[in-house]
């Protein structure tokens, strides 16, 4: 299919979804958008680059700044506006630029901060915001901070989390407590020089900040601003719940989950994760950003994204405490990482949506998180048959999208890494045995643009992670040239989102069955969209006609790669037939 065909198509979809049609009533009402949407992010998609898998823009094998620039006309083609960067910050590279040396320098293997600065301007002229990750829990033990708080330097004694131990039976010398690190093992590191353990809730070269002191908060207040300066959007702010740890340094209690005492499901984190103080910096953090807008208003509101694998109450918290004190403008929505995958009925995926809108207190926007580096990948997770249909349920979500890079093709885990490339630090220290079942870099490789050498990424010799060998038939440019593909139907979607009805449309959700689920969106003078979804392995014959409440004739909107339907194909809303883990959305049309 050719560029006009493909919009052609698009502008054609685009009329017959914007015809005027009286809005059907609403059952199970979740969440109503307001009327207009007041800043850039509310209903934005944000795109997650891990740089250093992105583009190698100088053949050393691995991404860097030049290689996103020369890729932003595609995000920008592909309709996306803004995107968040995992770190890039001057890094020894223990976990892969998580263990910052210097927050305000650019690691050298990305390139220089004029690159940065070029980034910036070449994104904002294609109409992309920049979001920074920004990693306050902790620094690298190369950072400066870090040697003059080992030297007890004034001013910088408890920059960090120190403590003298205590002696066991026998007079040796044993950590404080029973803390562990997230990466497995000991969260406490005897420091010869100064001759005390540090606190690292990950690896040891990542020691934990001190954020009960005023000085360590007013830092990171300084870095904010001063990448705000240099024209960032935001931030998305790392393990902002192991920000502060109880004072008392008391063991924790047994989780009864595992029995080795190394392990970080050993015990329950009561006093080192999601403690109050969290929330009172968050907050902190919300009103730094709000203020800087209030000075600097071209560009919108700077946004605060926040990672936090924490519990839906604490999370409802960070949008907005009970007292109306708002924090983060997005706390990350991972239910679809940790509580669904392929083997989730329909009635799971609808709890992890409504639980989700039943917590956000209201005049907030939903976000909705399908993948990121951390975990394995959509098509590894759900199926490689899923790709389109869980894109279709994160697109139709009412409020933000957040999308991994590579998602948008299927792209798949490898996971043909051997023990000798694997570079993870937590899949390094699981050994050699172990380390397949928790290592990240099966999602973490290489971008796939073509089917040139090293999928087009690099022109090295070797990668820092090997190519997933499917690269020759799954890639960027075979999805671009193909009739159907992955990255089309996701395309389609992002240009749907456009449309009144899923920007602030009424939304519901619910089980037609437990293999079968349907979102419906709707907004007077439009017609209604439904997403119809099959997470089963088998075909489905679906009845929509209870939850449109009454037969409708359907248009279909958007179909995937390997449906049997084409876009503005009529069907019946009594006798859809589903194929196994096909998605499809419909627009409706009174009979």
């Amino acid at each position: 299919m050719s560029t006009l065909q493909q919009q052609t198509q698009l502008l054609l979809l685009c009329s017959l979804l914007l015809i005027r049609a009286p809005a059907p009533s609403m059952s199970s009402l979740l969440s109503t958008e307001t009327d207009d949407f007041i800043d850039w992010w509310q209903h934005a998609v944000f795109y997650q680059i891990y740089p250093r898998s992105f583009k190698d823009s100088n053949g050393d094998g691995i991404g860097d700044l030049q290689g996103i620039i020369s890729k932003l006309p595609y995000l920008a083609e592909t309709g996306i506006t803004a995107t968040w960067l995992s770190p890039i910050f001057q890094s020894p590279m223990v976990d892969f630029g998580y263990d910052i040396s210097d927050y305000r320098s650019i690691q050298s293997e990305y390139g220089s901060m004029s690159d940065f600065e070029q980034l910036v301007h070449t994104a904002t002229t294609l109409g992309i915001k920049i979001v920074l990750d920004f990693v306050p829990n902790h620094s690298s033990d190369q950072h400066e901070w870090f040697k003059k708080s080992v030297a007890k330097e004034p001013g910088y004694e408890d920059f960090y989390i120190w403590s003298d131990g205590k002696l066991d039976e026998d007079g040796k010398r044993q950590p404080p407590n029973n803390w562990q690190s997230v990466f497995y093992g000991s969260a406490w590191e005897w420091n010869e020089e100064r001759e005390q353990y540090y606190l690292h809730q990950f690896t040891k070269e990542q020691p934990d900040l001190n954020f009960r002191n005023a000085a360590v908060v007013q830092a990171m207040d300084d870095v904010m601003l001063y990448w705000l300066q240099k024209g960032v959007a935001g931030f998305r702010i790392d393990a902002v719940n192991h920000l502060f740890e109880s004072e008392t340094l008391a063991d924790e209690p047994l989780s009864g989950k595992s029995t080795d005492p190394l392990s970080y499901d050993y015990t329950r984190h009561i006093y080192t994760k999601d403690l109050p103080e969290v929330l009172d910096m968050v907050q902190h953090w919300r009103q730094l950003l709000d203020d800087y807008t209030a000075k600097h208003p071209a560009g919108g509101a700077r946004i605060m994204m926040t990672e936090a694998y924490a519990g839906l109450r604490e999370l409802a918290d960070y949008y907005e405490d009970a007292n109306g004190v708002r924090g983060s403008h997005l706390p990350f929505n991972f239910n679809f990482i940790s509580n669904v995958n392929g083997e989730s009925d329909a009635r799971d995926f609808v709890y992890n949506v409504e639980k989700w809108l039943v917590y956000m207190p209201r005049g907030h926007a939903a976000n909705w998180v399908m993948g990121n580096h951390d975990n394995p990948r959509v098509a590894t997770r759900f199926g490689a048959d899923s790709v389109d249909a869980m894109n279709m349920l994160l697109m139709t979500l009412p409020g933000v999208a957040v999308t991994y890079n590579g998602e948008e093709l299927g792209m798949e885990d490898n996971k043909e890494i051997s023990w000798e490339e694997t570079v993870d630090p937590p899949a390094r220290n699981a050994g050699e045995l172990d380390f397949q079942k928790v290592s990240r870099d099966p999602a973490r490789t290489p971008f796939q643009w073509s089917s040139a050498r090293n999928a087009g990424f690099s022109d090295a010799a070797r990668t820092w992670l090997p190519v997933n060998p499917n690269y020759v038939q799954l890639n960027l440019k075979s999805q671009q040239l193909a009739k159907k593909s992955h990255y089309k139907v996701y395309k389609l979607l992002i240009e749907l989102r456009k449309l009144p009805v899923l920007r602030r449309g009424r939304f519901s959700i619910e089980p037609l069955s437990r293999a079968v689920f349907a979102i419906k969106r709707s907004l007077k003078d439009y017609n209604t969209l439904v997403t119809i979804i099959n997470v089963s392995d088998k075909e489905q014959i679906v009845n929509l006609t209870d939850f449109i409440n009454r037969p409708q004739q359907l248009i279909v909107a958007v179909a995937g790669v390997d449906s049997t339907y084409e876009p503005g194909q009529a069907l019946s809303s009594s006798a859809l037939t589903l194929a196994a883990h096909e998605g499809l959305i419909c627009q409706l049309l009174e009979t």
